[in-house]
């Protein structure tokens, strides 16, 4: 790490004002050019443990760059990802306040729960496939408390991987009850579709991601807990939404989405 801990410690307390505040804050790459991907992390830990002592619950985890599209936007071959906790899950059919968010953009991807604790150093697919107790259609609302124009990986990491929300299908299927890679993903917008994908295009394959990320947590000492929702990065581009917008993704056999921002 380059950023002092004092650094580090401010940054935090200021992403956490921003995310009271539903504000934007100056990049922190603008004001700190030589921070490191290390010390991202270091300040989302930070933020993560501040958020986790005034009370709110860790459900899980995002990952997040896990498509070819999305690493070559950013020039980034590596996932990244963020925190999850439980005031920013909602089921299908929600209305969501769209004040709660900035920069608001709609993802699609599938979620996946643990049966049993995920440890590396050597996790591989099919371990993640072992672990798994089931999949579920997944929505993420994209959240920004860091200005975008200029931004980079170092932001978006600290700024908890650009998470703000989740949105839960209904549809609850094992790995072994369908081809994961070829679920597919058609998200429209007030009526209209806007974009489509298919969850191969996740890395190969949608579990992949979460092999990688109990690989990444045993660098740090840590495994996923049985128990975790493992939100596995998105197969299609970002789609902007505003106050009023009807979303709807429609996974084919793992059934719809449906949710509206006021």
């Amino acid at each position: 790490m380059t950023l002092p801990a004092e650094t580090i410690a401010a940054l935090a307390a200021e992403l956490a004002e921003a995310e009271r505040t539903r504000g934007v804050m100056p990049r922190i790459t603008a004001r700190h050019p030589d921070a490191t991907i290390e010390d991202s992390y270091a300040i989302q830990g930070v933020w993560r443990d501040s958020q986790v002592a005034a009370g709110r619950r860790l459900v899980g985890r995002k990952i997040g760059l896990t498509s070819r599209a999305m690493q070559q936007a950013t020039g980034i071959t590596e996932p990244d990802y963020g925190v999850m906790f439980d005031d920013t899950v909602y089921p299908s059919g929600a209305e969501i306040p769209f004040d709660h968010f900035s920069n608001v953009r709609i993802e699609v991807e599938l979620a996946f729960v643990l049966k049993s604790p995920l440890e590396g150093p050597d996790c591989t697919l099919d371990d993640a496939l072992a672990a798994i107790d089931y999949a579920v259609p997944a929505l993420e609302v994209l959240n920004s408390h860091i200005e975008l124009e200029g931004r980079t990986i170092v932001d978006t990491i600290s700024d908890n991987a650009a998470y703000g929300a989740m949105v839960l299908g209904d549809v609850r299927m094992r790995p072994d009850e369908i081809d994961l890679r070829w679920v597919p993903g058609v998200l429209s917008k007030n009526g209209q579709i806007e974009e489509t994908g298919v969850a191969a295009g996740v890395l190969g394959h949608p579990a992949t991601g979460v092999a990688w990320l109990a690989n990444k947590f045993h660098q740090h000492g840590a495994r996923l807990e049985a128990g975790e929702i493992i939100l596995a990065g998105s197969f299609t581009r970002p789609m902007w939404v505003e106050r009023g917008d009807e979303v709807l993704c429609d996974y084919r056999e793992m059934g719809t989405i449906a949710c509206r921002f006021v």
